[in-house]
């Protein structure tokens, strides 16, 4: 009796009824949350915006080390530094990144450095697999991981005997010394080589400071926004030409002061160009006609015919006087002769709106709204070379002094390209898409360096080295596209114009060695 359970009392009809209603709750709801769970793994199996799985990535490698072979690393690292755009859908024409000398010399540091680091030592060919059960085994051109030879050395001491006798040592091997080298990797306590710190800590030579503000500003009211006219030039005297509306004004580089040599009647200046030794300008109007005059004396010598449309292109060799024009014909003119021209070019399909002549080589070339830059020979008609690269009017034309039948053109707003060309033999030697219209070149006389002038987007001024085509400096301060470009007698200082009627006055290149 005392080992049997306590008795219960017995159970009401009221208690078995609230037992069995919580039971039958309890399966009603496990139920319902089946049917729920059931009831959404189905939407989201109907519903297309779901929010779908993620994919693993697959990772390329070993063990977490991912395989850099083909991979440019300098592009990868360029890539991080550019910002994405917010809207790419709306995204404007990139403009392709133009080198400076700065960043090109820091990027081939960096190449440099990056090359000696991973590859200063032999690597190990592909085709040897390493088992992973084996020890790879070491290439001849490696160091090893560890040095043969010891930091210290270690000599068990010597014992001394009744008689003052010292008795050889017990484990006798030879003395080593320090390494004496104290430019081995041994001693290295930075991440990089000895040689890529050397390389890192050599002087470099300092690129030449250009100055990025002009230290001279005209205001030219007037001046034309027009990129098929030629309405600047420095002439040999020191004297800059400038032709704004009818009236072409004189700026003298030695005392500053502007004089007005002419004011034409019912016509418009559309080209000034100094002869290249003496005080006679040519100026081209907007009625075809080709006017000379004498700057020292403000004397109108002659004016020629020829022309049907304006004249927006001259160039001089010797007493040889080019006149290129809207009519799409090219005209030489002896200024000695009574004749008002001698010889007619038939090349280009539109309006001619570059010229300049090599006066070593007696070739003249010529650029046109065509997309078309042709050489002729001075004693021929006929084209000695036609070239097709541009796919824009060809304004921008230099010939080099440095080097012969070297030719530099720059396209316009389609095209942005400078190409070089050797005439001699019709080979296209270089070319750099300068990511703006190209308005105007102009080679240094003393260095091997170039000048351009450009439209759209900053409307800047930029000195490049050649070959290299790496830029010295990048001038800005037009608001209009710097169409007009001339360069002093002396070689320093260059003069641009731009629709916002101002001439600006930069020294950029240095004096003759």
């Amino acid at each position: 009796e005392l080992l049997a359970p306590p008795s219960q009392p017995p159970r009401t009809k009221s208690q078995d009824k609230a037992r069995t209603s919580a039971i039958v709750d309890s399966s009603a709801f496990d139920y319902a949350l089946l049917s729920d769970r059931a009831a959404r793994q189905q939407q989201r199996q109907v519903t297309p915006q779901a929010t779908p799985h993620r994919k693993r990535q697959r990772i390329n490698g070993d063990r977490f080390i991912p395989t850099r072979s083909g991979r440019d690393l300098q592009s990868g690292f360029r890539l991080i530094q550019e910002p994405e755009p917010a809207t790419p859908a709306r995204q404007r024409r990139r403009v392709p990144r133009v080198p400076t000398q700065r960043s090109e010399d820091a990027d081939r540091t960096f190449t440099e450095v990056l090359r000696a680091e991973l590859f200063e030592d032999t690597v190990p060919p592909l085709q040897n697999a390493v088992s992973p059960y084996r020890t790879p085994p070491r290439n001849p051109g490696m160091p090893p991981a560890t040095p043969q030879k010891n930091l210290f050395s270690y000599i068990s001491p010597q014992h001394q005997n009744i008689a003052g006798l010292s008795t050889p040592s017990r484990t006798p091997q030879s003395r080593r010394s320090l390494d004496p080298d104290v430019f081995s990797e041994v001693y290295n306590t930075t991440p990089f080589r000895y040689s890529s710190q050397q390389m890192l800590l050599t002087p470099r030579r300092q690129p030449r400071a250009v100055s990025k503000v002009p230290f001279k500003v005209l205001d030219a009211p007037g001046l034309v926004d027009d990129y098929y006219l030629n309405l600047v030039d420095w002439g040999s005297t020191d004297i800059l030409g400038v032709g704004l509306g009818s009236s072409v004004y004189l700026w003298n580089g030695q005392t500053g002061k502007v004089n007005k040599l002419c004011t034409l009647e019912d016509d418009k200046i559309t080209s000034v160009s100094w002869i290249q030794k003496g005080t006679h300008l040519a100026v081209g109007t907007k009625k075809g006609l080709v006017q000379i005059w004498d700057a020292e004396r403000a004397k109108r010598l002659r004016t020629m015919t020829g022309h049907s449309a304006r004249v927006g292109s001259l160039a001089w060799n010797a007493h040889i006087l080019s006149s290129g024009s809207r009519d799409r014909l090219i005209y030489h003119r002896d200024v000695r002769a009574p004749d008002q021209w001698f010889r007619k070019l038939v090349g280009h399909k539109q309006e001619v709106c570059g010229l300049k002549w090599n006066c070593q080589e007696n070739q003249l070339a010529s650029g046109s709204n065509d997309n078309k830059l042709i050489v002729w020979d001075k004693v021929s008609d006929a084209p000695l070379w036609k070239f097709s690269e541009h796919t824009a009017a060809v304004k921008a034309i230099a010939w080099s002094p440095h080097q012969r039948g070297l030719l530099a053109s720059g396209g316009g707003t389609a095209d942005r390209r400078i190409i070089f060309r050797n005439t001699l033999t019709g080979v296209v030697k270089n070319e750099i898409d300068t990511g703006s219209q190209v308005c105007n070149i102009a080679w240094s006389k003393n260095s091997n360096e170039i000048v351009s002038t450009h439209g759209y987007s900053q409307n800047q001024v930029v000195i490049w080295k050649y070959p290299s085509m790496t830029q010295v400096a990048n001038l800005t301060g037009h608001t209009y596209r710097v169409l007009y470009l001339s360069m002093s007698p002396d070689g320093r200082t260059v003069v641009t114009g731009a629709g916002d009627e101002t001439l600006r006055f930069w020294e950029v290149f240095n004096k003759r060695p």
